[in-house]
C-alpha cells in the first residue's frame, strides 16, 4: 500500500460524505453517522501507513478509494 498525505486523504473522507468539524492545531476533527476520526494533517507529508490503516478502516476505505 502507498501512504498519502494528510491533505489528500482529507479529500477522501470529504468526497465520501465526511464532514470537518474542528481544527486543533494539526488534527482536524471529521463526523459522520455518530463516528469521529481524528485526523494528522503535517503539510504535505506522507501519513505511516499504520496510522493511514486505522484510518481508513474507522472511514470504512478501501485501497481503491486512495486513488
Amino acid at each position: 500500500m502507498k501512504s498519502v498525505s494528510g491533505k489528500k486523504l482529507a479529500k477522501i473522507l470529504e468526497r465520501n460524505d465526511w464532514t470537518l468539524v474542528d481544527i486543533n492545531g494539526s488534527h482536524f476533527k471529521y463526523w459522520k453517522e455518530n463516528k469521529i476520526i481524528i485526523l494528522p494533517i503535517h503539510a504535505n507529508r506522507d501519513m505511516r501507513i499504520g496510522t493511514l490503516k486505522s484510518i481508513m478502516k474507522q472511514a470504512n476505505l478501501t485501497e481503491e478509494d486512495l486513488i
